[in-house]
């Protein structure tokens, strides 16, 4: 587990990655978790992109996540994928991915894009909720949406 450094933006208007967190490795099937917190000095943020890369079988298109209008100027929340894939019954141990996320406004802008990497390992346990790093800390953090990527691998 390790905390997502972000460069400053500041003096744009695009929407800004200002924190985010992810643990970086579980088990197939977990709730992965992506926290995030950002602003838009002008209050448009408009959609949030995911896009995932699987090592060995490329990118994914990109997943699409539409802000409600109360998280438009900042928010701070996370997004959740159910890694568990309808195209694939089990993951290699070790499989990686790298996901990079990104917000863009109303206008097209894409703000600063954070890249989260993650290692499919049997036996690893989920760190404890109350244990996330500031400002995730505060309890009560809102889900912003779902992540609805489906993973592949051949079957056995």
């Amino acid at each position: 587990m390790k905390e997502i450094k972000i460069p400053d933006h500041a003096g744009t208007n695009a929407p800004h990655i200002t924190h985010a967190f992810a643990i970086d490795k579980g088990y197939y099937g977990c709730i992965w978790k992506i926290y995030i917190e950002a602003d838009a000095p002008n209050g448009d943020m408009d959609k949030i992109a995911v896009t995932v890369e699987q090592t060995g079988y490329g990118h994914y298109p990109t997943d699409w996540i539409f802000l409600k209008p109360q998280y438009r100027k900042h928010f701070t929340g996370y997004l959740q994928w159910n890694t568990f894939s309808s195209k694939a019954s089990y993951l290699p141990e070790w499989a990686q991915i790298t996901m990079k996320v990104s917000i863009l406004d109303k206008a097209g802008n894409e703000g600063n894009r954070v890249v989260f990497p993650f290692r499919f390992e049997s036996g690893v346990k989920h760190p404890l909720e109350d244990r996330l790093p500031a400002p995730f800390d505060k309890g009560n953090i809102p889900r912003i949406g779902h992540i609805m990527v489906d993973l592949f691998c051949e079957n056995r």
